[in-house]
């Protein structure tokens, strides 16, 4: 029943997870001092959040018991670390412990693929990028046929910076598992930030359908009338309007507002839907200070608080209103109707994050990536990439 379970939820689909909470239950009941079964309910638990309608604060109460109960059965079992990282970072937001999980599920294993790729993604929200691309390396070596990894490669590429490199394995991906909602989800953020609105479109509108999301598909299509009727503008505003609906009863989170309230230019309805977000403790928080769509707050007092708020190591907790150590990437330079204006990036880097003494004044470039990958050695960046880096910062 255990490695059914583990096939079901592999192929992550709503009903599929589903199956596999019914299959990890059921080796449960059959021995409940089985620390795998506990560990395989809670990553099942970890994902039906993000690959179903299942809502978080639910989710993650739930995968949080099952991944304490695998420690206590099995302290010496990497998969239970490893779910109880995931929890406690995205759940719990106790980040500190959720790192050392992370470390002691890949001390016990060290070829354990799924630990390497789960702590890539939270070494992405914390903005320490070069170690998330070296995680996700590591992950994609152990698990080359993993679309998860590579789905999850892609997005991480595009959070460094690296646009064209991200768009690729995620278009392979879709392409070659349709079923799969990853890579719809992520190019559709990736499309809408850049402004390639019919693409966006498309990919957003294959999303909801495989998460069988009828609210979503409501409002694909506002925002297919809205782009007909007005543009990029009226993309938006449709867009707007359709989820401060639907936030309003409690059926889409704040935080996606606020992104579509960001690239509208309204920073106050913004900023007042990510407080929302914060108080109803919503988990994509905690890719706030990386998130692209949140460009246009970057130097707000306000984003900075917030960001303070959610408590993520490495940013800082000034009420300055500079933005979070990362880089902070412009606007992006694909509107057709003047929505926006770009004039590049900016790039601040932390030295925390690189672990060594550099320094690095405002840059502003025409482009993409952060300088943060020219410090990495050449063959590294082409493990990471695939390619070498656009310039050089001294």
């Amino acid at each position: 029943m255990y490695l059914k379970g583990r096939y079901y939820w592999n192929k992550r689909t709503p009903d599929d997870l589903n199956k596999a909470v019914d299959l990890f239950t059921q080796a449960i009941v059959h021995d409940p001092g089985y620390a795998k079964a506990y560990a395989g309910l809670a990553d099942t638990y970890n994902l039906l959040r993000e690959f179903s309608l299942m809502p978080s604060n639910q989710a993650f109460s739930r995968s949080l018991a099952a991944a304490r109960r695998a420690v206590e059965l099995d302290g010496g079992l990497a998969d239970a670390h490893n779910s109880l990282a995931f929890a406690s970072f995205y759940g719990a937001w106790d980040f500190a412990s959720a790192e050392r999980e992370f470390q002691r599920a890949i001390e016990l294993d060290p070829k354990y693929a799924t630990a390497y790729h789960w702590y890539a993604n939270a070494l992405l929200a914390f903005g320490r990028f070069e170690g998330a691309l070296a995680k996700i390396a590591r992950a994609r070596q152990l698990d080359p046929n993993s679309v998860s990894i590579l789905a999850d490669r892609g997005f991480i590429l595009y959070g460094a910076g690296w646009r064209a490199e991200a768009i690729a394995p995620l278009t392979e991906v879709a392409a070659d598992d349709p079923s799969f909602q990853s890579p719809h989800s992520y190019l559709a953020q990736i499309y809408l930030v850049r402004g390639a609105y019919p693409e966006y479109l498309t990919q957003a509108k294959l999303r909801a359908q495989l998460a069988h999301d009828v609210d979503g598909l409501a409002a694909e299509a506002a925002a297919e009338k809205g782009w007909a009727d007005g543009g990029a503008r009226g993309l938006l505003e449709a867009t707007f309007e359709a989820q401060k609906a639907l936030c309003s009863e409690d059926r889409l989170p704040a935080y996606s507002v606020a992104q579509t309230s960001t690239l509208l230019g309204r920073k106050a309805e913004a900023l007042a839907y990510l407080h929302a977000a914060l108080d109803k403790h919503e988990m994509q928080l905690v890719a706030l200070a990386v998130d692209p769509s949140f460009a246009g707050l970057h130097g707000e007092a306000g984003f900075a608080d917030i960001v303070a708020r959610v408590g993520l190591p490495g940013v800082k907790r000034s009420g300055s209103g500079d933005p979070p150590q990362a880089w902070t990437p412009a606007p992006p330079h694909h509107s057709t109707d003047g929505l926006f204006s770009s004039t590049g990036m900016r790039c601040s880097l932390a030295k925390a994050s690189l672990r060594m003494p550099v320094t690095c004044q405002d840059t502003f470039m025409p482009g993409w990536p952060p300088p943060i990958l020219n410090w990495l050695p050449e063959t590294s960046l082409a493990m990471y990439t695939g390619a070498k880096p656009p310039m050089q910062v001294s």
